[in-house]
């Protein structure tokens, strides 16, 4: 950001000088990072011995980024809920900006999910409850995430009966700013059929990427893939996906239900978050409690490492995928779909062919 770009920071963030953050402060080791352009530090307030996390942003990486970043703090400064990583406090020295955040520390959803014993649509349904309730409130503030997705949902604490948080607001919009959604941007795999049809788009992208979400939470395996990009988009776009034999055999026609009603391809159609929370599967007593944990946990453990569907969407990227699709040409190395539901999801190994997304791309 330029000088004057901070100053208007200052005036309406509150944003403070380095000299009170080291003061305020005491550090204490580094997270895992959060982005390319980041780390994240944990460090203890010295009055009150309170453990925060402190987003570490370079002023110099974020040249051509100032609208996102400002996007970013003016909405998680809107935002409080008990199920989304709160931001605390702003502060900047002459080099970097420094956003304290509320410390969550119990692990990404499907690394937790792995590590149990037991799971079952259950505790499934639970957990997408929390995720509809928050992103509910998201939407009734006019903000829309655009980027849910596994690994922004995050466990409070280590108990085993700990909440879930929403995290990453990097991407969200606040509808009615900048005029209308049509920015092709996401996470490959949950992004709805209406962004890449490059169509204006609005909350209801949400609860396609919730349904996707719980999709997987049952089964272990995404309801999209293909190696080949253009081959996976057809697919999201034709809303194509199945509720496999064997894998969805012993799941409840009720949770079936609840996740075609979230990955509605006609977005007029989709269920809200109001919609979704009425539905028995979250309301009722229709989520089954049978132990489904071994499946659910083999084909995660197989589907979900160093995946493509980790990396975020380039929006210049998937335009270029997406007039090759219309084109009628292959794209990638790969040009067989690959139907069966294991080999359908992303390997470990596999090749990442959209780049990091650019945050001045998404606007």
């Amino acid at each position: 950001m330029t000088q004057r770009d901070y100053s208007a920071a200052r005036t309406h963030t509150h944003t403070h000088t380095h000299t009170h953050t080291r003061a305020r402060f005491c550090h204490q080791t580094t997270l895992p990072p959060p982005g390319a352009f980041s780390e994240v530090v944990m460090a203890q307030e010295k009055a009150t011995g309170k453990m925060v996390a402190i987003k570490c942003i370079p002023k110099k990486a974020l040249k051509g980024k100032e609208t996102s970043i400002e996007n970013e703090i003016a909405v998680l400064r809107k935002i409080k809920h008990e199920n989304i990583v709160a931001l605390e406090d702003i502060y900047e020295s002459s080099n970097h900006l420094y956003l304290i955040m509320q410390l969550v520390s119990g692990g990404e959803l499907f690394d937790r999910i792995v590590e149990k014993g037991f799971y079952t649509e259950m505790d499934a349904s639970r957990l997408i409850r929390q995720v509809l309730d928050a992103v509910n409130y998201l939407h009734s503030m006019a903000i829309v995430h655009r980027d849910l997705k596994p690994e922004n949902l995050l466990y409070f604490s280590s108990d085993d009966d700990s909440k879930i948080m929403i995290s990453d607001f990097g991407l969200s919009k606040m509808e009615g700013t900048g005029g209308v959604m049509a920015t092709a941007c996401g996470t490959p795999g949950y992004v709805a059929p209406e962004v890449l049809a490059q169509k204006p788009y609005s909350k209801a992208v949400d609860c396609w990427s919730i349904g996707v979400i719980a999709y997987i939470l049952l089964c272990g395996y995404p309801p999209f893939y293909d190696e080949n990009d253009s081959k996976l988009f057809e697919q999201i776009l034709k809303a194509d996906y199945e509720f496999d034999a064997p894998y969805w055999d012993d799941i409840s026609d009720s949770a079936k239900d609840f996740i075609s009603c979230l990955m509605e391809k006609d977005p007029e159609k989709r269920f809200t978050c109001d919609q979704a929370l009425e539905h028995p599967w979250i309301a009722g007593d229709t989520a089954l409690c049978k132990n489904i944990h071994e499946s659910v946990s083999r084909q995660m453990r197989k589907n979900f490492a160093k995946s493509k569907w980790r990396q975020a969407f380039n929006a210049t990227a998937v335009i270029r995928h997406m007039r090759r699709l219309q084109l009628g040409t292959s794209f990638g190395s790969s040009t067989n779909s690959v139907p069966s539901p294991p080999s359908r999801a992303p390997a470990k190994s596999q090749s990442v062919d959209c780049a990091p997304l650019s945050l001045k791309d998404c606007e």
